[in-house]
């Protein structure tokens, strides 16, 4: 299968590298920073290109990598399906759910892959957390923050609002973890805060919580910080259920419930791009079904968009 890939950054070196580990694959071209394109270009025998717009439409390629600026994915991925590619794509799919839904269709009317990567749902921790579920009886209440300390701020479009989204859209996957586990999400609150001299085109730090509320009549508190004034890392997952609850920090997890306490072993966090490009490639040469349906990845969205519009009227919006 000969691919393409729309991006220079860490994400696009990444599955250049796996890639070029599968004989089934041949790396044909990539377009970014043109810079960065023709670097990469040489290390793994691809061509460069300057314009993406020049790379999707390529007779030679069938399948393209869109590991670009959050803005540009739902563009680069029309273009691409409309040329006849397969397509993965980093989260998010669009800023926009009707957009997204409107991709996600025309994927299916024209028989193509559109896989948008999830790799979360890979993770030691989700993995070792779906499986200790059932023992904590029906799950009332989670929690799931991350927060990183920067400083100074980088200079980067991941602190951007323009090109990066609103922070739950741009990092759905705190959404994703939660709507895979405990299914549809009916209503959600959500405030949101930017610090900095350069808003609105840059900003310096960033808080976003939102309150989610699932058919299930579960509740769950969504957090995501980042940068300056931001001063203790965070990664927690936190589910509390009617016989015990499941609590982890980082990667280290336990499990208490009325006997006591247990530690619940989680997985290695690294090497999911490789099971995620393996998954799809699975799926392309052999009908593997995706471990992220489009579906799922919809649902996540539409609450992510719910969460936008909720901080932006004060409101409490019904997905």
């Amino acid at each position: 299968m000969r691919i393409g890939i729309v991006g220079t950054g860490f994400v696009a070196k990444l599955r250049a590298e796996i890639f070029s580990q599968d004989e089934r694959v041949q790396l044909k071209a990539i377009a970014g920073n043109f810079t960065k394109a023709q670097e990469l270009g040489q290390m793994f025998g691809m061509d460069a290109h300057e314009y993406w717009s020049d790379l999707v439409v390529r007779p030679d390629l069938e399948a393209i990598v869109v590991a670009t600026i959050n803005r540009e994915h739902s563009t680069v991925v029309s273009k691409a399906l409309l040329s006849g590619k397969h397509v993965i794509v980093e989260y998010p799919l669009s800023f926009s759910l009707a957009e997204a839904t409107e991709l996600v269709q025309l994927a299916q009317q024209k028989q193509l892959m559109l896989h948008v990567e999830h790799i979360e749902l890979l993770g030691g921790v989700h993995q070792a957390a779906v499986e200790a579920l059932p023992r904590i009886g029906k799950p009332f209440y989670a929690r799931y923050a991350t927060q990183n300390p920067q400083t100074p701020a980088p200079e980067k479009w991941t602190y951007m609002p323009d090109l990066f989204g609103f922070p739950l859209i741009a990092a759905v996957s705190r959404i994703h973890r939660l709507t895979a586990m405990f299914g549809q999400v009916r209503s959600v609150s959500c405030q949101l805060r930017y610090e900095g001299g350069n808003l609105p085109k840059q900003f310096t730090a960033c808080v976003c919580n939102a309150q989610l509320q699932f058919d299930s009549g579960l509740i769950a508190d969504v957090g995501y910080s980042k940068g300056e004034h931001v001063w203790k890392p965070e990664r927690s997952l936190e589910i509390q259920g009617s016989q015990g609850a499941i609590i982890f920090e980082a990667e280290t997890g336990k499990l208490i419930a009325a006997n006591g306490e247990e530690t619940l072993p989680a997985g290695p966090s690294r090497g999911l791009f490789k099971k995620d490009t393996e998954n799809v490639l699975s799926h392309l040469f052999n009908g593997t079904p995706l471990y992220v349906t489009p579906a799922s990845a919809l649902h996540a969205l539409a609450v992510a968009c719910a969460a936008e519009k909720a901080a932006r009227t004060n409101q409490v919006i019904d997905v």
